[in-house]
């Protein structure tokens, strides 16, 4: 039995970043996968105007999106809320009414009769505007589609942790991190309810990463993007093999669920 997954993100390339391996796997194992992006990611820090950036990182969307299985990529149309929380464009999604925003996606939840909606933590991961209103507008719009099953993409902030040790070893790269951050972004492994193993859809991981480029440079120190798809491929592949949800609803289980759809397959109670 096929299921409808949809991934809501707040920008273009987190999908590939926090849930790549699962809409890859999801796709190959015959599923229907949806993207959604709330914004353009306009206000990235690749150098160029505002409309130019959104509509390469649009296009740099699609083509991540065909590497990783996807048969449909929306964008809501928001705009980017950009870093600095003073000083928002108008119509930033952070500020966007949640009730509207959620019926909008309510609407296309609806539409692909989803049975799985991925958002974020509440914390929004790393603390972005945008990344907290998706989880937001999601819980919400879950909520009015009536999709059975919410699951908040994250990280395991304890393998993260081991994970920027370990590249802080590595010439050029060490000095530029800081985790004193880390200390409380994401979510701490006794919450998390999924441990997906990704490890054989590494490659599409990967090429969606890829198709990314303009996040690979700018901004002060090096960017997620660029230091992932440097490490050599056996790496990469340990350190993108598992990716993190917390369902909505369900208690953890150790170990955690290797299956988003455990839940349609076998509901809860």
């Amino acid at each position: 039995m096929g299921f409808t997954l949809v991934s809501f993100h707040a920008h273009p390339d987190d999908e590939a970043l926090l849930t790549g391996g699962t809409l890859a796997r999801a796709a190959a194992e015959g599923h229907r996968v949806v993207v959604v992006v709330a914004t353009a990611g306009e206000a990235g820090l690749t150098a160029g105007s505002r409309d130019e950036l959104g509509a390469r990182r649009l296009a740099e969307l699609a083509i991540s999106a065909r590497a990783l299985g996807c048969v449909r990529v929306e964008c809501l149309g928001y705009a980017d809320s950009g870093h600095d929380g003073d000083h928002r464009p108008p119509g930033a999604f952070a500020d966007a009414d949640i009730e509207t925003a959620a019926a909008r996606l309510a609407t296309l939840l609806v539409e692909e009769r989803a049975d799985v909606l991925t958002t974020y933590d509440p914390a929004g991961g790393y603390g972005h505007a945008d990344h907290v209103q998706v989880h937001r507008v999601g819980r919400r719009a879950a909520e009015l589609a009536g999709t059975p099953s919410v699951l908040e993409a994250t990280l395991n902030r304890a393998a993260l942790l081991r994970g920027v040790s370990l590249l802080a070893c590595l010439p050029r790269l060490g000095r530029h991190f800081d985790t004193t951050p880390l200390q409380t972004a994401y979510s701490s492994p006794e919450v998390l309810t999924h441990a997906v193993d990704v490890r054989r859809y590494a490659a599409r991981k990967r090429a969606a990463l890829a198709a990314h480029a303009t996040q690979s440079s700018g901004g002060p120190g090096p960017r997620t993007v660029s230091v992932l798809l440097r490490l050599p491929r056996p790496l990469f592949r340990l350190v993108a093999g598992r990716e993190w949800f917390v369902e909505c609803g369900r208690s953890p289980t150790r170990p955690p669920l290797d299956d988003i759809f455990a839940t349609l397959r076998r509901p809860v109670g």
